[in-house]
């Protein structure tokens, strides 16, 4: 079994590398589309993947930050999560990682309750975000406060630390979801 491990690559000079894992194709990549439109100081990279492990690649660069993307509209999408995150090294856990629950505008159609994600965010201690990514608008802002995030994971950021990010997610309240 492959784990994917935070260290396993000396970081690139100026460079940031975001992994978005889920099972949506089309909401992932235009999630991507808009983070690579941000300015952004340090050279972007976004990969997608649908499920972990990744494959084999000698080539492939660290990753500093990884998205967990659940549709709250798939069932399919939060088992997803929960299986990949057993591939995932403990200290990625450590300020690294983060959960991203999209369509809790839109209630009554989730297959997912928010409490389960609530839970599986505070099982691993890791910030959850709340963004209904079918909205160009938030979709727009969520970019940016990710491309804000991995410049602070990648260490980009003079004074901040991943370990301080994850205080600050932490302290923060989740928004309600009549502000989503």
């Amino acid at each position: 079994m492959s784990v994917l491990m935070p260290m396993d690559k000396l970081p690139g000079l100026n460079k940031a590398t975001i992994l978005l894992v889920g099972t949506e194709d089309a909401l992932l990549q235009q999630l991507a589309d808009a983070m690579l439109q941000e300015d952004c100081a340090s050279e972007l990279q976004v990969h997608l993947a649908k499920s972990l492990p990744l494959p084999s690649n000698g080539s492939r660069p660290r990753i500093d930050l990884i998205v967990f993307v659940i549709n709250l509209h798939s069932k399919y999408s939060f088992q997803n999560v929960e299986e990949c995150l057993c591939h995932v090294d403990s200290r990625f856990f450590l300020g690294k990682l983060c959960f991203l629950a999209s369509g809790a505008g839109r209630e009554s159609h989730c297959s997912v309750h928010q409490s389960m994600v609530v839970k599986l965010a505070h099982t691993y201690r890791s910030p959850l975000l709340f963004c209904d990514l079918e909205v160009e608008s938030f979709r727009a802002s969520m970019a940016q406060r990710l491309v804000r995030m991995l410049q602070i994971c990648a260490g980009h950021v003079p004074g901040v630390s991943a370990l301080n990010l994850l205080s600050l997610l932490r302290s923060s309240e989740s928004p309600s979801l009549e502000e989503l």
